[in-house]
């Protein structure tokens, strides 16, 4: 038995060496190189279903599609069990988890020694991002867990071009993962093997993704936070690049002139309905480019470009419904892979926000649910995984793999309070300022308390690779290869705001369009705002607001500053920027100052709030 890791790949040429000693390492009945061919897929989803670990469901009313229940204590991120094992504690930075690199790696040995015993050890290699794309990274991931390797077919591009292109000497980031159950000869298999010991561990020097312990989404699809932002973030660190937690869209204003919009936003707040956004705007459109990563370089031509390196969408299920996201709903009409969500009598399936609850479902869990059962049928967290080309509004780009020139990235979360509907930056570090300090509700997509507000530093909290501080430094570099003018402009957003009957102000899905309808006028020069203390206002008229049904309240509070709660927001600000032990550059510190100056400006002319309506 080893008693270490796997060497690290030097070349692109070892890809079978290190396949060979992590099955040395891990133990497997056999190996199988996964390439997701149609025959492929069609037999290891056959396998699963005889396996009991998928539920084919009805193929007249959901085609091509299957349930997957994970075990109830495997169901989100486990942020406290993800570690960045960077040479220096300090690159890591107080926001993420460090382990000494040279102790995780004898820890881990001993954990995968055996893990995959009795199992079948899948090597599935993944471009992330089409191939030929500039910006495009290629990967291998290992694992023992059938799902895993299904949905990585799905989530990326999966081929054996990409061997290939790693054989012919391209780079290529090393990812392992189990499920840490291995089988004996009299062991009972389960539906869903996992172990309540859990590991997702990043070695950013050396480019390594190990995970052990859990199947369940970003823990054991590699390619997607652990590679497509925890790595890709230093790579880009290095490089000269971005890799961000943010949707991509193409808006079309009706006069016909197309706008590229990057928006980070927390897991769960409303990527995948706003990359899908049906405008309520009369001529105005729509396509979809990504919903939950973007990675962006600046080009020659002093404009950012971006893609989404992601294949499909691994979108939160419970709200996803034909009121709130029609798209969606159609997208996952077919081939798709539901996870956690209720199964109806007919063998289709149902989740909270869907539709009428029907008389009778079993739950996520598997047992029988009724309407006022007091519990969710389906669990808060479910998730749909389904390829990005069955999206109606999915853009060319998305075939093509060209990056598009980015006008606008937009940051915002759930904010009950605070922060206005819409506010543009004074400048390209205010803008950085705006992404240091957002702050969300937090949701079920990770373990926690769903509901309490967290700093969530541009959705990048639980993504960023290296310390979070240096990352704004980064980003404040990457304006020196911009052109100002052609620089994409900064905008935060808040559609969850509420009144204080504790309704929401603001009617939000369809409607946000009008919200990015200014912003893209604000790129072209078409229309004036109002400088405020926490940054540029539009008014409520601009925002094309005459046929919704706001009431006063709503009217009064949208975008309105409230003195005495910017306050408590800046004292918070400067606790959390304390934290991050002098790693805070200068530019964001002087922006919170002149916050502060342009507050108190307010309050000494007697103003408690500052109100565009």
């Amino acid at each position: 038995m080893r008693s270490a890791l796997p060497s690290i790949p030097t070349g692109a040429h070892d890809c079978d060496l290190w396949v060979a000693e992590v099955a040395a390492l891990t133990r497997p009945d056999r190996v199988v190189w996964y390439y997701d061919t149609p025959d492929e897929r069609a037999a290891l989803l056959a396998q699963s279903v005889a396996d009991g670990k998928l539920i084919k469901l009805d193929p007249n009313r959901r085609p091509g599609s299957y349930l997957a229940r994970s075990d109830a204590g495997d169901v989100a991120r486990v942020e406290a069990r993800t570690f960045i094992c960077s040479e220096s504690e300090s690159d890591a930075g107080p926001t993420n988890n460090w382990r000494n690199p040279q102790s995780m790696r004898t820890e881990l040995a001993a954990r995968f020694a055996g893990a995959m015993r009795g199992r079948t050890m899948f090597v599935v290699p993944f471009s992330m991002g089409v191939a030929d794309s500039s910006l495009a990274r290629y990967g291998l991931q290992v694992t023992d867990s059938a799902y895993a390797a299904l949905s990585m077919g799905m989530m990326t591009r999966v081929s054996c071009d990409v061997r290939t292109r790693i054989d012919e000497g391209a780079n290529w980031v090393p990812t392992v993962h189990s499920v840490g159950a291995p089988l004996a000869d009299d062991d009972t298999e389960t539906t869903w093997p996992s172990n309540t010991d859990k590991y997702i561990i990043h070695f950013p020097e050396t480019r390594e993704v190990w995970s052990y312990g859990s199947g369940y989404g970003g823990n054991a699809l590699l390619a997607k936070k652990c590679f497509a932002l925890r790595i890709a973030s230093v790579l880009g660190r290095d490089e000269g690049w971005l890799a961000e937690h943010m949707l991509l869209v193409r808006l079309t204003s009706r006069e016909g002139r197309p706008f590229h919009i990057a928006a980070a936003f927390p897991s769960a707040c409303g990527k995948t309905n706003l990359s899908m956004l049906q405008p309520t705007l009369p001529g105005w459109k729509v396509e979809t480019l990504g919903d939950d990563i973007v990675w962006m370089r600046p080009g020659g031509d002093g404009r950012m470009w971006a893609i989404n390196p992601e294949a499909g969408f691994f979108g939160v299920a419970p709200g996803t419904g034909p009121g709130t996201n029609p798209v969606a709903t159609q997208m996952i009409e077919r081939d798709t892979i539901f996870t956690n969500v209720a199964l109806t009598p007919e063998r289709d399936v149902w989740w909270e926000g869907f539709s009428p609850a029907p008389a009778e479902l079993t739950d996520w869990q598997g047992q029988p649910w009724q309407p006022g059962a007091g519990t969710s049928a389906a669990h808060p967290n479910s998730r749909f995984t389904v390829s990005a080309s069955a999206c109606p509004l999915i853009a060319d780009e998305y075939f093509s793999g060209r990056a598009v020139p980015l006008d606008a990235i937009l940051f915002g979360g759930r904010r009950a309070t605070t922060t206005p509907l819409v506010v543009e930056s004074y400048s390209w570090d205010h803008g950085v300022f705006m992404g240091a300090t957002m702050a969300s509700e937090q949701t079920a997509a990770a373990e926690g308390t769903v509901g309490r507000v967290r700093r969530d530093p541009f959705a990048m909290l639980p993504f960023c690779g290296y310390n979070m501080a240096d990352y704004w430094g980064h980003w404040l570099t990457i304006s020196e290869q911009l052109d100002p003018v052609l620089a994409p402009r900064i905008f935060q957003v808040n559609w969850f705001r509420r009144g204080e009957n504790g309704d929401f102000l603001w009617p939000g899905f369809g409607d946000n369009a009008r919200v990015l309808a200014w912003i893209c006028r604000r790129v072209a020069g078409q229309v004036s705002a109002s400088s405020s203390p926490v940054g540029i206002l539009p008014t409520l008229d601009d925002l094309d607001v005459e046929s919704l049904d706001l009431t006063d309240e709503a009217r009064d509070q949208l975008l309105c500053v409230n003195g005495p709660d910017w306050a408590a927001e800046t004292a918070s600000i400067d606790e959390w920027f304390d934290g991050f032990d002098g790693h805070v550059p200068p530019q964001i510190l002087e922006q919170l100052e002149q916050l502060e100056q342009r507050l108190t400006a307010v309050h000494e002319s007697g103003a408690k709030t500052v109100a565009r309506r």
